[in-house]
């Protein structure tokens, strides 16, 4: 981690986690730059397997962007990424130069993922279920009527099953959502990326994405969550990362985040969510 950061980041693993618990995402050093801009700057993050962690920030903290490169959707300037152990990307040899691996290990290793972005990206001419089947048919090669099946098991997951028929025009911005999160757990991932699932949402429709997601990570699922939803990541999630110009300041779990006294930066952020009620959950 950048020596230059104003706090040191508070570490410690959920009670479940024993000392040399291999993590299910493990961040060393990782940068990434566009041209001139260094947006994350030297991130050290373990994600605890079968447990919620949430990345706060303010906007342009670099939040997606290490959501991104933890997909590999982007490449990180310098550093490395380990799922489950597994380099994702690139490794790195006993010299620390990186060495990119082959395709053929990168799709292995990224297959272990799942994504659910802030815009929904349904198929606008395909139904719900459609949209949950079309990658276990095109990518993982399952006959239609599996497919169907396990959509179904899926969208009824959500509590979406009697809305399979329908199309995205048909459906809420919750929903639709809701569809995007079955879509990416019909995949099987061990992992799950949230990228501000609820920002494009308006409030009434925020609730019913939320408890998918308390419903997901209660159940022991491995979550990382990009969120402004300071209410949903200091009650359900059980570590909390918290950046600012893309540096990792705090990380920890919430109490150890959240607790009195806080940073001074981190008290400024959450000034922002006090009309929002955030404060009396925290």
């Amino acid at each position: 981690m950048n020596s230059t950061a104003p706090s040191p980041v508070r570490a410690g693993d959920p009670a479940s986690q024993t000392a040399d618990a291999v993590p299910a995402v493990d961040v060393k050093g990782v940068t990434k730059r566009f041209g001139a801009t260094e947006v994350l700057q030297g991130i050290d993050l373990s994600v605890p397997a079968g447990a919620t962690t949430c990345l706060i920030g303010p906007s342009g903290s670099g939040k997606s962007t290490l959501l991104r490169c933890i997909a590999f959707l982007e490449e990180a300037t310098t550093g490395t990424i380990a799922i489950h152990g597994d380099p994702l990307g690139f490794a790195e040899g006993p010299d620390g130069k990186r060495t990119r691996l082959s395709p053929q290990a990168i799709r292995t290793v990224r297959s272990r993922i799942g994504m659910v972005f802030q815009q929904f990206n349904l198929w606008p001419h395909m139904t719900a279920l459609g949209n949950v089947c079309e990658a276990l048919v095109t990518v993982r090669k399952m006959k239609r009527k599996d497919a169907e099946e396990r959509g179904m098991a899926q969208l009824t997951r959500v509590g979406l099953a009697n809305r399979a028929a329908h199309y995205p025009s048909e459906l809420s911005g919750g929903q639709q959502q809701r569809v995007a999160i079955a879509r990416a757990l019909a995949l099987d991932p061990e992992i799950l990326l949230f990228d501000e699932p609820t920002a494009s949402l308006d409030p009434e429709l925020t609730g019913e994405v939320l408890n998918v997601m308390r419903d997901l990570a209660s159940s022991g699922m491995t979550l990382l969550v990009v969120t402004h939803e300071i209410g949903f990541a200091a009650t359900v999630g059980q570590r909390i990362a918290f950046l600012d110009h893309g540096r990792l300041l705090l990380n920890g779990s919430p109490r150890e985040v959240f607790g009195e006294p806080r940073h001074p930066r981190l008290a400024q952020f959450l000034e922002t969510y006090l009309d929002r009620g955030a404060a009396t959950l925290l």
